[in-house]
């Protein structure tokens, strides 16, 4: 394990939601629990078994580590196995605090041209690379990417790093959409209150075709029907966004059209591939962050974000630090 002093932390919709709900499905707050689950820091100690870091060292942390070698481990998806210890889900805390105790194998040390911000957004672009991998992005696809929020920025930011032709999005919010032209949208819809199909026939003739790939990033019943509808057959609906439990969808549509349908959950072998694309600067996290505050204002902080204002809080932990 190593100890690191935090510099920068993120806040994510799950962190906001534990505040102000308590718990999401299964996942239940009982007891205090810090939150925080984007985040990178400044090694100040490490274990005796640690070799590849040491004090000095600036890392991103991976917030989810397995606790046992599984068969999930084994096949390399240690996401899904069911013990794992994951940052501000409860029973397990966070790292929105100034200093933080973390498996070692789980912190990876930042290149020098790696800013701490964008090594706290490597756990949001993480969810991105997951997904559109899961989707099978690749050269020319035609993407739909539905709901523009941070994880809907950054799957339009990773499909077209992977190579994808056209991307369009769609959201309620003007200002959210202008963000998503501004990191790569070729095209935007604003949704008013268009059925689902009418949304799925507005996003094929913005492509001039159907989209071979739908990465549904709401959680929104009507979303997820409008992902199915307009989804090309034989094509793949990713669906991220977590809404209400049971939701009633166009199963037999997605069904006799040979539509993929594919869940995710977190990411795995994610920090590497994200780590190589900022470093080499293929990918620009840098316009995701919109906010900033210290530690000792978490509250607006987190209130800033409950509110829907701009894009990413980032919270800077460290009073002492002042690189960017």
């Amino acid at each position: 394990e190593v100890l690191l002093r935090m510099h920068s932390v993120g806040i994510c919709g799950s962190d906001v939601h534990y505040w102000q709900h308590g718990r999401i499905g299964d996942f239940v707050v009982k007891h205090p629990m810090v939150l925080g689950h984007e985040a990178s820091g400044t090694v100040v100690k490490v274990g005796s078994g640690v070799t590849h870091l040491k004090p000095g060292d600036r890392v991103a942390i991976e917030p989810g580590v397995p606790r046992e070698m599984d068969e999930f481990c084994k096949t390399g998806r240690y996401n899904l196995s069911p013990t794992i210890f994951f940052c501000a889900t409860p029973p397990d805390d966070g790292n929105l605090c100034r200093y933080y105790k973390h498996s070692a194998s789980y912190c990876y040390k930042l290149p020098d041209n790696v800013t701490f911000e964008e090594g706290a957004l490597i756990e949001p672009l993480s969810v991105g690379i997951h997904a559109c991998k899961r989707a099978g992005v690749t050269l020319g696809s035609k993407v739909f990417v539905s709901g523009s929020g941070p994880i809907g920025l950054v799957n339009v930011l990773v499909a077209k790093m992977m190579g994808a032709a056209a991307v369009v999005i769609t959201d309620l919010s003007a200002s959210r959409l202008q963000k998503a032209k501004e990191m790569g949208a070729d095209f935007t819809i604003q949704v008013k209150n268009e059925t689902p199909q009418e949304v799925a026939s507005k996003v094929a003739s913005l492509l001039g075709c159907m989209p071979e790939i739908t990465v549904e990033c709401t959680g929104v019943q009507a979303c997820i029907q409008a992902g199915i509808y307009a989804t090309r057959s034989g094509g793949t609906l990713v669906l991220v966004g977590l809404g209400p439990e049971m939701v009633t969808v166009p199963i037999v549509n997605a069904a006799v059209r040979e539509v993929d349908i594919r869940g995710i959950f977190r990411y795995c072998n994610t920090w590497p591939v994200a780590i190589a694309l900022l470093a080499s600067k293929r990918i620009n996290v840098k316009p995701l962050v919109t906010h900033r505050f210290p530690l000792e204002k978490a509250l607006e902080a987190f209130e800033t974000t409950k509110r829907g204002e701009g894009v990413k809080v980032m919270l800077k932990c460290d009073p002492t630090d002042h690189s960017p």
